[in-house]
Parts: structure tokens; sequence; C-alpha cells
């Protein structure tokens, strides 16, 4: 069937890595749309280039870096015919504006998220944000065809970092201290006691950030635990994880990287809850993921982003958590994976 002339679609996400990321099926679901020939313009901040730079299923990246105007006018004089935003932000809303064409714009439910956050009153719906996503892309006539999210590495044969061991290459545990806010993350302590019940092979993985918090795990750990954090780029990072015998995991970017690689995830959740529909998105595969969280406390969850420090001051959807759950997973999953390797 011979398809028609390019249609040119903008697709807007700005930031961050775990929404970029849960945006990868609507993309390539684009370009599989039949008897269409979509051209697919991707608009987002400079800071994320590299995840998304190496998806074939995005034909033209637009960085924003600064001022909007120049993404605007470019996209102008591309001559686009839809717009789908899944940011649905001031920003984006400009670009709409300027544009004037058809557009789906992802409904983010902030009402029902202001009443579960405040009251516990839960009237969110029990669908995954890719889902919601896909609603948005209707206007394009997008079908979700269920294989799950991508993520596309720089190079074909991508490479450990020389920077990591090679003690720690053979099915590392990775583990993702970091986190955006602190009450997403678990204390120092409680990480310890999970690397030191779980034993050597673990990679630590975060940001700059962390460092000084890997610091100490890896020091009261010992030899069998490597603090990567700040250490690697996004993209060592995301090998990293694809090479493991499990991935445990805050509710974070690394995560959504790890359900693009169908990896065996137990993540760990505080102030946010799975019901904001942002846990790792396995289509066909639950049994690769556990979710380890307190559940119900009445403080929780406390906001659906995350705070610097726990409001109340107890800390007890993190400070609760079941360690053995987690070690007890974690090791259930390693026996699978190399029952299969």
């Amino acid at each position: 069937m011979n398809k028609s002339a390019p249609e040119k679609i903008v697709v807007i996400r700005f930031s961050s890595i775990g929404d970029i990321v849960l945006c990868t099926p609507v993309l390539r679901c684009l370009k599989k749309i039949p008897a269409k020939n979509i051209y697919v313009h991707f608009v987002t901040k400079k800071k994320y280039r590299s995840l998304v730079e190496h998806n074939p299923n995005i034909d033209r990246l637009h960085l924003l870096d600064g001022s909007l105007y120049g993404i605007i006018k470019k996209l102008k004089s591309e001559g686009v015919s839809a717009i789908i935003d899944l940011h649905n932000n001031l920003r984006s809303a400009l670009v709409k504006m300027a544009l004037r064409k058809p557009s789906g714009s992802f409904f983010k439910m902030n009402i029902e998220k202001w009443l579960l956050t405040a009251f516990k009153i839960n009237r969110l719906p029990d669908k995954h944000i890719v889902d919601r996503y896909f609603d948005a892309a209707s206007v394009a006539g997008v079908i979700n065809d269920g294989e799950g999210l991508d993520f596309f590495f720089s190079d074909k044969s991508p490479e450990w970092p020389e920077e990591l061991p090679e003690e720690f290459r053979q099915g590392p545990v990775a583990f993702v201290i970091g986190g955006k806010h602190a009450t997403k993350r678990l204390p120092d302590e409680k990480i310890i006691s999970i690397c030191k019940k779980l034993g050597p092979g673990i990679v630590l993985l975060g940001d700059s950030s962390d460092r000084n918090s890997g610091k100490v795990i890896a020091a009261a750990c010992g030899n069998g635990v490597f603090n990567g954090c700040g250490l690697f780029s996004l993209q060592q990072s995301a090998f990293i994880v694809r090479m493991a015998d499990v991935v445990i995991s805050h509710d974070t970017g690394l995560m959504h990287i790890a359900a693009a690689f169908r990896k065996r995830i137990v993540s760990v959740w505080g102030n946010t809850v799975p019901a904001f529909g942002m846990v790792p998105y396995m289509p066909g595969h639950p049994e690769r993921s556990v979710i380890v969280e307190v559940k119900d406390l009445s403080c929780r969850p406390c906001t659906k982003i995350g705070y610097s420090k726990c409001p109340r001051g107890h800390f007890d959807c993190m400070k609760k958590i079941d360690e053995d759950k987690v070690v007890s997973a974690a090791r259930e999953f390693i026996l699978q994976q190399h029952k299969t390797a």
C-alpha cells in the first residue's frame, strides 16, 4: 500500500527523564499508522537531548534552551498539521496558540490529584499515564500497539563504562538510589541495610547530587557495593540497567528506562503512590514488577511530586518500608534471571 504525502505532527514534552521515556510508545505508534507517512517533530528541553536524539521515531528534534520564539518560528515554517501536547503547561499552550493547528492535550487531572493528596479521596482512573498519553494522541489517529516503552543508545553496541570494575559486570544489581525529591528516596541507613542483606555485586546509580550518599552507603557495605553516582552519563547508566539481573529503584527516571528494557524491577514508593499512574509500564509482563510501599498511612500521598523533607517530620512512608520485602523480591528476580539466562 502506497503511503500518502508526509504529514508533519508535533509532539511536545519538555521534561523530565521519566515522562519523556513514557512518551516513546506514542512516537513509535505515530510512525506505524497504516497508509500514512508521519513526520514527527519532537519538542523538549536541551538538557534531555541524550534521551531522544537517537530515537529513530523522531524525524526532527527541537530543543528548548531559553525562549520558545525560535522553536515556534521553525515549526511555523514546517507547515505542521497537528500537535500532540503531552506536557500541557503554559509553554506548550503558547506553541499551540501560535501554530493554530488541531491539537490533543494530555489531561493532568490536577483536581483529582489534589483530592487524593489533600483529602485522600481517590477519583483518579485506574489507567497508566502512557494510556492517557494515547488519549491525547487520538487527534492523530494513534493506536497503542502494546509493545511498551523504548530507549535507544548512541551506539549499536554500547559497552561497559571503563570506571566500573570488572567484578561488577557480571549481572549486577542496579540500585537506583537517586530521586529528585528527598521524600521519594529511602534514607541511607535503609539502603545500607538492604545492600548488606543482598550481598556483593551492587552498583549504586544516581547523579552527582547523590554522590555523597553513595559514598556513605558504599563505605558502610564494603567492597561488594560500587558507588556509580555521578560517574556515568545517562546512556552509561541505562546500559548498566539493561545488563543488570534486577533493578531496585525509587519512583524515578531510571525506573522507567528499566521498564523500557523489560527488566525485573523492585520499585520503592514513598510520598507518591502508584495510583498516580506512573508504575513501571511493561504491558504483558506484570510479573516483572514488584511494588514496595507502606500502605494505609493517613498522610500518604502528601504531594503529587515530592518535598525536600517530610512535612510531618516522621517520614514513615520510607522509614517503615519493609526491607526484607525488597530483598526477597530482588533475590527471587535474580533466581528467575539465572534460570532463563
